[in-house]
């Protein structure tokens, strides 16, 4: 994560309010500041508001997007490592911690070879019953993982049982949140 940023949008981009997620348009010629630009996503304030703009939209900002650089397991499976990878690129807009140190995701079942494919299910919560944010994040985490390779299927499943809280943190994002 840099500084913050101000930059003049290049085009038209659609953004999602933080935290409750409703889809804007920021015009072309718009001064926004970047507040959070991690795992290719980037959080900007735009007329006193928080709105997340996706990866897919860097160019709109005047940035690259985020380019995956996986290599490819030669026999057709799924690298396990490579999907913690994926889901460690996907953050919360409002906290600079990746989803699975914030404590979210709670299981990663990977299947080989099923009659769909290979497929990755995973099941996850949110810090709070209400964001908003929440097919936000679910959706990012998702696109994030069908671009490891092999991939053919993703469901990402929320659940709010057991509640999230913060022990549910890393002690790397504790420190990092300034918890320690």
């Amino acid at each position: 994560m840099q500084e913050r940023e101000v930059v003049l949008t290049k085009r038209d981009v659609e953004a999602r309010l933080v935290p409750v997620g409703t889809e804007i348009m920021i015009p072309a010629d718009t001064f926004v500041t970047i507040t959070q630009s991690l795992g290719g996503s980037f959080t900007v304030t735009v007329n006193g508001n928080l709105a997340r703009i996706e990866g897919h939209d860097a160019d709109a900002l005047g940035k690259e997007p985020l380019k995956s650089s996986f290599e490819t397991p030669a026999d057709g499976t799924i690298n396990e490592n490579q999907v913690w990878e994926a889901m460690r690129n996907c953050y919360d807009p409002e906290i600079p911690v990746n989803v699975v140190d914030l404590g979210l995701v709670y299981e990663c079942k990977i299947d080989n070879n099923t009659a769909d494919g290979n497929e990755v299910y995973v099941l996850m919560t949110l810090t709070a019953a209400g964001c908003g944010m929440g097919p936000v994040i679910t959706d990012d985490l998702k696109r994030k993982i069908e671009h490891v390779p092999n991939v053919d299927k993703v469901t990402v499943e929320l659940t709010f049982d057991p509640p999230w809280n913060n022990d549910m943190l890393s002690d790397e994002a504790k420190l990092q949140l300034g918890m320690f």
